[in-house]
Protein backbone atom coordinates (compact mmCIF):
# COMPACT_ATOMS: atom_id res chain seq x y z
CA UNK A 1 0.00 0.00 0.00
CA UNK A 2 2.98 2.53 1.32
CA UNK A 3 4.44 1.51 -2.93
CA UNK A 4 1.27 2.32 -4.42
CA UNK A 5 1.02 5.99 -2.92
CA UNK A 6 4.38 6.52 -3.17
CA UNK A 7 4.35 5.31 -7.09
CA UNK A 8 1.30 7.63 -7.47
CA UNK A 9 2.71 10.69 -5.77
CA UNK A 10 5.89 10.09 -8.06
CA UNK A 11 3.42 10.17 -11.07
CA UNK A 12 1.29 12.71 -10.36
CA UNK A 13 4.79 14.83 -9.79
CA UNK A 14 6.09 13.94 -13.31
CA UNK A 15 2.59 15.20 -14.96
CA UNK A 16 2.49 18.26 -12.99
CA UNK A 17 6.48 18.95 -14.52
CA UNK A 18 5.40 18.27 -18.04
CA UNK A 19 2.37 20.42 -17.77
CA UNK A 20 4.58 23.39 -16.84
CA UNK A 21 7.48 22.54 -19.50
CA UNK A 22 7.52 24.91 -22.52
CA UNK A 23 6.58 22.88 -25.58
CA UNK A 24 8.32 25.15 -27.99
CA UNK A 25 7.65 23.07 -31.20
CA UNK A 26 3.79 22.94 -30.65
CA UNK A 27 4.23 26.78 -30.32
CA UNK A 28 6.10 27.04 -33.69
CA UNK A 29 3.69 25.09 -35.43
CA UNK A 30 0.58 27.49 -34.18
CA UNK A 31 2.99 30.21 -35.45
CA UNK A 32 3.53 28.88 -38.95
CA UNK A 33 -0.40 27.92 -38.88
CA UNK A 34 -0.77 31.95 -38.47
CA UNK A 35 1.28 32.78 -40.87
CA UNK A 36 0.21 30.55 -43.60
CA UNK A 37 -3.42 31.38 -42.79
CA UNK A 38 -2.68 34.99 -42.77
CA UNK A 39 -0.92 34.40 -46.21
CA UNK A 40 -3.91 32.97 -47.55
CA UNK A 41 -6.37 35.72 -46.30
CA UNK A 42 -3.96 38.22 -48.33
CA UNK A 43 -2.64 40.17 -45.45
CA UNK A 44 1.03 39.54 -45.90
CA UNK A 45 3.06 40.23 -48.82
CA UNK A 46 5.28 38.15 -50.56
CA UNK A 47 8.56 39.63 -49.03
CA UNK A 48 6.85 39.72 -45.51
CA UNK A 49 5.89 36.45 -45.89
CA UNK A 50 9.33 34.86 -46.92
CA UNK A 51 11.22 36.84 -43.78
CA UNK A 52 8.58 35.43 -41.65
CA UNK A 53 9.15 31.81 -42.97
CA UNK A 54 13.49 32.77 -42.74
CA UNK A 55 12.81 33.76 -39.11
CA UNK A 56 10.65 29.87 -38.63
CA UNK A 57 13.83 28.01 -40.01
CA UNK A 58 16.40 30.00 -38.06
CA UNK A 59 13.93 28.94 -34.77
CA UNK A 60 13.69 25.30 -35.90
CA UNK A 61 17.39 25.77 -36.59
CA UNK A 62 18.05 27.35 -32.28
CA UNK A 63 15.46 24.26 -30.87
CA UNK A 64 17.46 21.74 -32.78
CA UNK A 65 20.89 23.21 -31.59
CA UNK A 66 19.54 23.28 -27.80
CA UNK A 67 18.40 20.16 -27.49
CA UNK A 68 21.64 18.75 -29.42
CA UNK A 69 22.83 18.11 -25.83
CA UNK A 70 19.70 16.51 -24.89
CA UNK A 71 19.65 19.31 -22.35
CA UNK A 72 18.28 22.75 -22.60
CA UNK A 73 19.54 25.26 -20.18
CA UNK A 74 17.28 28.24 -19.01
CA UNK A 75 19.40 30.38 -21.10
CA UNK A 76 18.90 28.19 -24.43
CA UNK A 77 14.98 28.12 -23.47
CA UNK A 78 14.99 32.34 -22.92
CA UNK A 79 16.60 32.70 -26.07
CA UNK A 80 14.49 30.44 -28.06
CA UNK A 81 11.15 32.01 -26.48
CA UNK A 82 12.01 35.76 -26.98
CA UNK A 83 12.63 34.90 -30.93
CA UNK A 84 8.74 33.00 -30.68
CA UNK A 85 7.94 36.31 -29.31
CA UNK A 86 9.55 38.65 -31.43
CA UNK A 87 8.21 36.33 -34.57
CA UNK A 88 4.58 36.85 -33.24
CA UNK A 89 4.92 40.49 -33.08
CA UNK A 90 6.37 40.74 -36.12
CA UNK A 91 3.07 38.75 -37.98
CA UNK A 92 1.14 41.05 -36.03
CA UNK A 93 2.76 44.36 -37.28
CA UNK A 94 3.05 42.85 -41.09
CA UNK A 95 -0.99 42.32 -40.59
CA UNK A 96 -2.04 45.61 -39.31
CA UNK A 97 0.32 47.71 -41.83
CA UNK A 98 -1.41 49.88 -43.98
CA UNK A 99 0.53 49.64 -47.15
CA UNK A 100 -1.74 48.75 -50.45
CA UNK A 101 -0.94 45.48 -52.27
Amino acid sequence: MKFLKFLLVILLTLTVYNVNAQNFTADLRKLNSDINAAKKAGKLTEVEYGKLKNEQEIIKLAIEKANADNVMTPAEKNKIHSKIIRSKKRLVKYKTNREIY
